[in-house]
């Protein structure tokens, strides 16, 4: 992909990654990554704003749009239909006055080589700013429209979470809280919510993760107190359970399946600094964030770029005591931020994704010590990739053993628990710990 030029405005660069994700299939992530570099860090905050919302709410903004064009765009203009997206997102969802998103979309016809469509974009949006109730009412009745969600994730968490699923929906379509993992060895949590607050940074104790805090409003790393110097980093809550659950004994062999970007593995480290840490991911590009994290916080693993599945490309066949098994999933769970899981995945993905999990588990069980322990994880809220694996795997290995659910109430399921996403709380997570008990 080209990456346009730095000449071009903040809508512009906003347009060329909408595109891509919805047209090509990129994750917003790399994408975001990569055009930030041609950006001032102050502008980075505008961008994800108009990057994550448009995404967020594209399936109901591409519905209007249609019923708005008289005729479809030819596929020589298919940028408009991005730049038209753009202006409907402003018009619905910022707060700011009408008159300067019309001109700031309308004036997009020039940046894409189109000062002829200036006239199209300013009809098609002023006609949704005469009719926006009748538009808003067309949405009754349609459930997956009105959350932005595609129809067979919409039925799927209807069937699964009956009396929850809206809940879950708001939950997702909400912008995330910025959730800090403070660092043990250079401040207690009540020591570094007082540097915060010396800050003037408002934030609040987690409710589950011991050294979690989340701010009343996301800022810039760079405004964090020693940030760089390793006091604290960003993670979910949720993720930052796998340390409460996994606990490993002094001076343990740990494998970290899947690390990248190495967030767990750092966690892992921090709360537990005599492991032996054996950290395996197959993304190189991923796997140089998660060395970059390990020396910002000064912590040591070995790491290795290898496909975790092909246990003869990385595993010396010494047993590992605790296992940490974060496999690749649906990411339903963290939709909220990562918006462009609502286009990327497909309904036909969720077997194929269980399958992997599934394969996964049970290659890695037999690189597991007796009486070890492996902790099975996902950011997804589909059973078929949660409780569904492990009662699969249960039934097979008789010397896996499911530990008690380490919460009760709606997150505990047959097998582990299932955290569903809260509004300004935790992302959607789900665990299960597995002993493997010895002369079965």
């Amino acid at each position: 992909m080209v990456i346009p030029s730095t000449a071009i405005s903040i809508r512009c660069h906003a347009v060329h990654i909408i595109q891509a994700v919805i047209d090509k299939g990129k994750s917003l992530t790399g994408l975001l990554e990569q055009h930030q570099q041609q950006l001032p860090v102050k502008q980075h905050a505008l961008l994800n704003q108009l990057c994550f919302g448009s995404l967020r709410w594209y399936i109901t903004l591409d519905f209007w749009l249609r019923k708005l064009l008289k005729k479809p765009l030819k596929a020589k203009d298919r940028d408009l239909h991005f730049v038209l997206i753009l202006g409907l997102f402003q018009l619905t969802h910022m707060d700011k006055p009408a008159h300067a998103s019309l001109n700031e979309t309308v004036n997009l016809s020039r940046e894409v080589n189109k000062p002829w469509a200036a006239g199209l974009i300013n009809g098609v949006l002023r006609n949704f700013q005469r009719q926006q109730t009748h538009f808003q009412d067309a949405l009754q009745g349609n459930e997956a429209l009105q959350a932005a969600l595609p129809d067979w994730l919409v039925k799927k968490l209807k069937t699964t979470y009956p009396s929850q699923y809206q809940g879950i929906i708001r939950s997702l379509n909400e912008r995330a809280p910025m959730t800090l993992r403070i660092n043990p060895a250079q401040y207690s949590t009540s020591d570094y919510l007082a540097q915060l607050s010396q800050q003037g940074i408002q934030a609040r104790p987690c409710a589950l993760a011991a050294r979690g805090v989340t701010l009343e409003n996301p800022c810039d790393v760079n405004q964090l107190p020693e940030f760089f110097q390793g006091a604290c980093s960003v993670q979910d809550e949720a993720a930052q359970l796998c340390t409460h659950l996994l606990q490993p004994k002094a001076a343990a062999r740990v494998l970290d399946a899947c690390c990248a970007p190495g967030g767990k593995t750092a966690a892992l480290l921090e709360a537990y600094p005599q492991q032996q840490v054996i950290a395996v991911d197959a993304d190189e590009y991923r796997q140089q964030r998660t060395r970059s994290t390990l020396d910002r916080l000064q912590l040591t693993a070995e790491i290795i770029t290898a496909d975790v599945g092909n246990l003869d490309d990385w595993w010396d066949g010494q047993w590992f005591d605790h296992i940490l098994l974060d496999a690749p999933c649906s990411a339903t769970g963290v939709i909220r931020r990562h918006p462009d899981i609502k286009h990327l995945r497909r309904p036909q993905d969720i077997d194929q994704l269980s399958e992997l999990q599934s394969t996964l588990l049970h290659k890695l069980w037999s690189t597991l010590k007796p009486n070890g322990t492996l902790l099975y994880a996902t950011c997804s809220i589909l059973a078929e990739e949660n409780t569904d694996i492990i009662r699969q795997f249960t039934a097979i290995h008789k010397d896996a053993e499911p530990q008690p659910p380490f919460m009760a109430g709606d997150s505990k399921t047959e097998f582990g628990c299932q955290l569903l996403p809260r509004p300004n709380g935790h992302d959607g997570f789900y665990y299960c710990l597995l002993t493997k008990v010895a002369n079965k």
